[in-house]
């Protein structure tokens, strides 16, 4: 049942009035925040970003929970990443000696190796990903939502009494 939940959810966001920039900005927004270990500096950052910019929050919600349960499985990849760039290139030993005596970067968190490590990996992922979910939205709107609005599950569901009184709720709770 809650993986039907799951993917109508995700359709609805894909269906909304929201534009693909929209939608493909708070999926990588909450991709980042999904991959890297949350209590960090830089994630307080991209909440900020959700809020201020105009991007899809439920979009940012829904990446958030997808890539927080892909990070887990792969927190060992980020580690080694995050050792190799930390420990193993040498010729970035002072600048992680200089970021280390700024206090504020300190409290980044910059120096643990799943921290660095899922932060590169985001920032490496976030173009690519920027532009294969706005061509997702976009294929979906065009050549996927009309034929599934043409269902007739979805025609007997959207019929139905019990949907009406849920619009009407939907309606007068905004």
């Amino acid at each position: 049942m809650f993986v039907f939940q799951f993917l109508a959810k995700f359709f609805k966001i894909l269906s909304s009035a929201a534009t693909p920039g929209q939608i493909s900005g708070g999926f990588i927004l909450g991709m980042i925040i999904g991959l890297t270990p949350f209590w960090s500096l830089h994630n307080l950052i991209i909440i900020l970003l959700i809020i201020i910019l105009n991007v899809n929050i439920t979009m940012s919600i829904f990446s958030f929970g997808i890539f927080s349960l892909i990070a887990y499985l792969i927190d060992p990849l980020f580690h080694n990443f995050g050792y190799f760039i930390l420990v193993d290139v040498k010729m970035l030993h002072g600048l992680w000696l200089t970021l280390y005596n700024i206090p504020i970067l300190a409290l980044s968190k910059y120096n643990n190796t799943v921290v660095m490590g899922s932060f590169l990996t985001s920032l490496i992922l976030l173009v690519p990903f920027y532009f294969m979910m706005k061509k997702t939205v976009v294929a979906y709107r065009e050549k996927l939502e009309p034929i599934v609005l043409k269902w007739k599950i979805i025609k007997v569901i959207k019929g139905s009494k019990l949907y009406s009184v849920y619009g009407k709720l939907a309606d007068w709770r905004q």
